[in-house]
């Protein structure tokens, strides 16, 4: 997985710099690691170890552009369905990571959040997550989301279920209270979606979020988002 987040400046001719547009709220679909070992004949855990480092420089270049939301898809749901040995070293480089960035994020005043279900992780990444989360709430200057066993449709689900369980009636159920149930209530939908790996396709990623949502598949995806018109269907 490799992506290269350029920032698009130009000048006027007193050479000064002229406003560009950022997008607020990027989403990265990280795919392509074993991809990656494989055409270097390197093995997946390889693949997955050089993947985690790409998502340090993605964080740290995100920041420097002035993003102030990034969503990684880090495992779906549909990621069990790969062997235990892979698993587990995912879980592991997982843990590594958080265990490593717990400074930088606290440092660099990073709200650290997760959206799905990682009830079913073990028990020590489990508890890492959660505590991190807890001792990086207060921040506000940037919030980092990690999707881990995350399904958009079951995403939705869950929202849906929520509600009833809190007495709504199916009839009266609207859009904005979807959303508020969502396991990215109260942030900004995303502005821009990147796929990594050379997919072209969501593959389950925040579908009720993307509505509109620019979405890209190139190296370029940052400067094309600034030179687009996003007319919300207008």
């Amino acid at each position: 997985m490799s992506v290269k987040i350029t920032k698009a400046v130009r000048t006027d001719r007193a050479a000064r710099p002229l406003a560009v547009k950022v997008p607020r709220h990027v989403g990265i679909v990280m795919d392509g690691n074993r991809r990656w070992a494989r055409e270097r004949g390197l093995d997946e855990l390889q693949g997955h170890e050089a993947g985690l480092e790409n998502v340090r420089r993605i964080i740290d270049k995100a920041q420097e552009m002035g993003v102030t939301n990034l969503t990684l898809y880090a495992f779906s749901t549909e990621n069990w369905k790969r062997t235990k040995k892979e698993i587990r070293n995912i879980f592991r480089l997982m843990l590594k990571f958080i265990v490593q960035e717990r400074v930088n994020i606290l440092k660099n005043n990073i709200k650290f959040r997760t959206i799905g279900d990682i009830k079913r992780f073990p028990i020590n990444l489990r508890t890492a997550i959660r505590e991190l989360m807890r001792v990086s709430a207060r921040n506000n200057k940037f919030i980092l989301n990690i999707a881990l066993n995350y399904s958009g449709r079951s995403e939705i689900v869950r929202a849906v279920k929520s509600l009833l369980k809190k007495g709504a009636r199916a009839l009266q159920i609207t859009e904005d209270q979807i959303a508020a149930h969502l396991d990215t209530a109260g942030q900004a939908d995303p502005d821009l979606i990147i796929r990594t790996g050379g997919e072209q396709r969501l593959s389950n990623f925040m579908l009720w979020q993307a509505s509109y949502s620019e979405l890209y598949f190139s190296s370029r995806m940052v400067r094309q988002y600034q030179s687009r018109e996003r007319r919300f269907g207008k």
